[in-house]
């Protein structure tokens, strides 16, 4: 594994934990720092997460406004949780390396990692192919996840303009939003719904969105951001084993919990305004975080437009462009990515992977996160949402219509693009997500070399 190939590479991932803010000698977090953004418009050689207060003044013209006073804090409680669900250990795919198991490593991330507790023994990857993204000794957490989430009425997210986009987490039908902005500065939030503690995560490099639930084998951890990387995807860790996970899998890579796949939560990526519309009483993740960070401006200027994925040490498919963005689906058995290429053109997608139906809906004018230097006025992307299909027993059949509404064959009613029925015999209805990712390319291939691609050539 070859080392951070220049002096700017390393400089850029010194100050995304700079910015992010680092944990200081007794374990607590620090403060962000503040750097100017990049200009708006000026491609960046590499992505910089560091534009603070002042590179957002610079883009936006202003500070956002200060968060409303209704917050809920879901994690400030002393509520028990309910210990019944979530993942059982496993130990498929393991092997058990009776030589050195750090061996392999390559030299900075053997002396990154040299204070951690994780068992090196269990291993259910080539551990050679995790690649140092923040350059210092235990960087664990140098990018800090938000355990203490503060959230306000989605309507009261005023500084929030309407493209802008964000996970869209549900959980036994309440409904939380994520700002990308937000979430791109830390990665993960530790959450909970009701009894249910959950981890809302967002891969910057990888464009990938993904909850899981946090309950294994009856304990709850707490997922943090590793400081490594593989395949450019962010690779996290956990407080009660120390095991390695990787987030576009959901997968203990390394460590006691190798071999052990969370469970994931419905989880998509869709713009504030289309959220707000659809589900009015959602929740909205709040910018008082903690850290003093100016959300509003974009620290990958850039990145979604270029050619070469950052930090990424592989080959890329090139069936697609490295950056595109795909769909990528998980059912029966069966792996699935849904280009936004194609999706374009075709808004409106009835399939099926080893008898399981799917419905992909495409739309919106949902802002590119990872592209200009001010995320609400970024070029637009759209939405693409995939579903499960089935209502009352009766499997439905879409077509696309004006205005980014979508109408099924079988009753007439007329659906938005986040699975509302909004007129016809089913109005009021939500369609289930199946499992399903937004990501570039370049990183779904890497991950499910062996999937198809809609349509079959």
């Amino acid at each position: 594994m070859r080392p951070l190939r220049s002096a700017s590479t390393v400089l850029a991932l010194m100050l995304i934990a700079a910015a992010c803010g680092a944990s200081n000698d007794d374990g607590q977090e620090a403060p962000a720092a503040s750097v100017d953004a990049p200009d708006a418009g000026e491609p960046a050689q590499e992505p910089d997460p560091t534009a603070g207060a002042e590179g957002a003044e610079a883009t936006q013209g202003a500070d956002p406004p200060s968060p409303a006073g209704d917050q809920f804090s879901p994690t400030e409680t002393d509520a028990p949780f309910d210990l019944s669900g979530g993942a059982i250990s496993s130990s498929e795919g393991v092997q058990i390396v009776d030589a050195d198991p750090r061996a392999p490593l390559a030299a900075n991330v053997s002396q990154a990692t040299a204070p951690w507790v994780t068992d090196w023994t269990r291993q259910t990857i080539d551990v050679s192919q995790l690649i140092l993204g923040v350059p210092r000794v235990d960087p664990r957490d140098a990018i800090p996840p938000l355990d203490l989430p503060k959230f306000e009425p989605i309507a009261e997210a005023g500084w929030l303009g309407e493209r802008e986009p964000g996970a869209v987490v549900r959980v036994d039908g309440e409904t939380r939003f994520y700002p990308l902005s937000i979430l791109s500065r830390h990665e993960i939030v530790n959450d909970r719904f009701g009894d249910v503690p959950v981890a809302v995560t967002f891969c910057p490099l990888c464009n990938t969105a993904l909850a899981f639930d946090r309950r294994v084998d009856g304990q709850v951890i707490r997922l943090g951001v590793s400081g490594l990387l593989r395949n450019s995807d962010m690779v996290m860790w956990d407080n009660v084993t120390n095991s390695l996970w990787q987030q576009i899998t959901g997968e203990g890579i390394v460590g006691e919990l190798a071999g052990t796949r969370l469970e994931l939560m419905s989880t998509s990526i869709a713009s504030y305004g289309d959220v707000l519309e659809s589900f009015p009483d959602a929740l909205s993740l709040s910018l008082d975080t903690g850290f003093g960070i100016n959300y509003g401006a974009n620290g990958y200027v850039g990145y979604s437009s270029s050619v070469t994925p950052f930090l990424f040490d592989g080959v890329p498919d090139d069936r697609f462009p490295a950056l595109s963005r795909v769909v990528g689906i998980s059912a029966g058995g069966v792996d699935k990515a849904y280009p936004f290429s194609v999706l374009s053109e075709e808004p409106a997608i009835n399939d099926e992977l080893s008898g399981v139906p799917v419905a992909v809906l495409w739309g919106s004018d949902t802002a590119d996160a990872l592209d200009q230097a001010n995320i609400a006025t970024s070029a637009t992307i759209g939405t693409a949402v995939a579903f499960d299909p089935v209502v009352d027993g009766q499997r439905l059949t879409f077509s696309s219509v004006d205005d980014d509404l979508f109408v099924d064959a079988e009753t007439g009613s007329t659906w938005t693009v986040l699975g509302l029925s909004v007129d016809g015999p089913l109005a009021g209805r939500q369609l289930g997500t199946v499992t399903h990712r937004n990501e570039f390319w370049f990183a779904w291939a890497a991950f499910f070399p062996d999937a198809g691609v809609y349509p079959a050539s």
